[in-house]
């Protein structure tokens, strides 16, 4: 670790590797349509050399009512695994998944928050500096799509308006008929739209649209911060800017700085 700023050199798997630009689950609820990357970032790409530049990451923020499927979510799209058996999130965890998109090192730092009521003080502290907020909501449970709304009230509360992508992911796709779960697809869209997030029907138990999910978030999340970049005037530093600044305590060990917060509970 350098001056606060988390470095890797763990290099990137070949199925984490992004080169086309990810396509959308539906186009009536997607944050861009298009299916190119901006010209500028992929000049800019093109133009430096991919060993050159440093690993820059962006901060996924993962939230949602209780036993939604959070967790299994993640650990589908990072690990490969489901368990249909798991203990709730308590306070926060993390995983950061390495990319490379157009030929540079890219990160998404996945933040997995409890979605219990008396969690809820630890895990909004973590809600800071988010570039992407994910909200997830069980298909098979309308309510659970109800809530959405006020879980993105919360998570902006820490964060600067219009600073984050949102992304309206339902899970437990397979639990669903076919015509049911369009019925709840037409109305997350709905929802989607009026919160200014792209949505996506998902199964974590099939690994249904998970993995195009992820690489959608990690693909506007990347160009984002590209044009960021550019537009600061400061291209020359693509890739080794705007790192993510880890706690080392916390790094290692989230659950022993949740344990510090305890008291505002």
């Amino acid at each position: 670790m350098e001056n606060g700023k988390m470095q890797f050199s763990v290099p990137v798997s070949r199925d984490r590797v992004i080169s086309k630009f990810p396509k959308w689950y539906t186009p009536q609820s997607c944050l861009q349509t298009k299916d190119h990357w901006h010209v500028r970032v992929k000049t800019a790409c093109k133009e430096r050399a991919p060993w050159s530049l440093g690993m820059k990451m962006s901060k996924v923020v993962v939230v949602g009512d209780l036993y939604v499927g959070k967790t299994c979510l993640i650990n589908r799209f990072c690990k490969d695994l489901f368990d249909r058996d798991y203990k709730a999130t308590i306070g926060v965890d993390f995983e950061i998944e390495r990319f490379e998109l157009l030929g540079v090192p890219y990160s998404l730092q996945i933040w997995d928050t409890a979605g219990q009521e008396k969690f809820k003080c630890i895990a909004s502290t973590y809600y800071r500096g988010a570039q992407v907020i994910i909200i997830v909501f069980d298909l098979a449970d309308i309510r659970t799509l109800e809530h959405t709304r006020q879980w993105l009230v919360e998570a902006m509360k820490e964060n600067e308006p219009r600073s984050c992508s949102v992304f309206l992911i339902g899970t437990k796709k397979d639990l669903l008929a076919p015509a049911e779960c369009q019925r709840t697809e037409r109305d997350a869209i709905k929802m989607a739209a009026n919160m200014r997030a792209e949505f996506w029907s998902v199964s974590s138990k099939t690994g249904e649209n998970v993995r195009e999910c992820f690489f959608r978030v990690a693909a506007l999340a990347f160009e984002d911060s590209m044009l960021q970049a550019l537009q600061g005037g400061a291209p020359s530093h693509i890739g080794s800017s705007d790192l993510i600044k880890i706690d080392r305590d916390t790094a290692e060990d989230p659950q022993a700085a949740d344990e510090k917060r305890l008291s505002c509970c």
